[in-house]
């Protein structure tokens, strides 16, 4: 039986994991906000399953492409800070989804912007993100990403909507 230790809140988070697509739309929304504002950092948690990895890549210094893994924690520790001091918007524009059973991978393409207003990304990329759905709700088990580089542009493929 899937847990997570943050299932214990006091806030009701069950409407944000009722489906794939409210998940996913969770995601984005709460890491997403102005400079200065907060994130929901106990909703954030609530998404993810005790186990999930949030599994960034980029190049070491001596130019090998990394993964770096994370728990939700770390994540937290590591960009809560940068967001909120910068501003950050993540949009999700296109999507690609596989299910198998109770299983889910969707290839999220998005584009993050430092003001809601900014009309061009300063990023795009693809988030990979894997979930399970238990019979009740969704958790995202893993959101593995890499971000677009002239080396490697997204391919049309994951700018179209189904």
């Amino acid at each position: 039986m899937s847990t997570c230790v943050y299932s214990q809140n006091k806030t009701d988070y069950t409407k944000h994991v009722e489906s794939l697509d409210s998940t996913i739309e969770t995601l984005y929304r709460v890491i997403s906000g102005d400079k200065g504002v907060a994130r929901n950092w106990e909703l954030f948690n609530y998404l993810f399953h005790e186990d999930a990895k949030l599994i960034p890549t980029g190049p070491s210094k001596e130019g090998i492409m990394t993964a770096t893994y994370m728990s939700t924690d770390d994540y937290i520790k590591r960009a809560g800070t940068w967001l909120e001091a910068n501003g950050f918007h993540e949009v999700e524009i296109s999507r690609k989804t596989q299910t198998f059973g109770n299983i889910t991978q969707v290839f999220s393409t998005y584009e993050s912007f430092k003001q809601k207003s900014d009309t061009q990304p300063f990023m795009r990329g693809i988030n990979s993100i894997q979930l399970l759905y238990d019979g009740k709700r969704w958790w995202i088990i893993n959101i593995y990403w890499q971000q677009e580089t002239d080396k490697h542009p997204i391919p049309k493929e994951f700018l179209s909507k189904d």
